[in-house]
């Protein structure tokens, strides 16, 4: 893989997110919770699954639209804001 700023951007930025969600769970460990996911779940599930569909929706914006692919970053952050608050 031809390492380039944005690829190195990418990686750099899920790992200190990964830093800093160990440091949260450390100085305040989370209890499993229900909200509008279909099963309950910790701090660390929903980073994963907000994760996850932040890479869906990057892909759908590829597969769909012709448009830059900075657009759909905002829209894969009010994702994971929302996933990590209220999932």
């Amino acid at each position: 893989m031809y390492w380039t700023l944005p690829t190195a951007t990418f990686f750099i930025s899920i790992f200190l997110m990964l830093c800093g969600m160990l440091v949260w769970e450390l100085v305040s460990p989370t209890i499993e919770r229900s909200g509008f996911l279909i099963i309950s779940t910790t701090r660390g599930t929903r980073f994963f699954l907000g994760l996850l569909g932040s890479a869906f929706i990057h892909l759908a914006w590829l597969g769909f639209t012709d448009l830059s692919l900075w657009i759909a970053l905002p829209i894969s952050a009010v994702w994971m804001i929302i996933v990590m608050r209220w999932g």
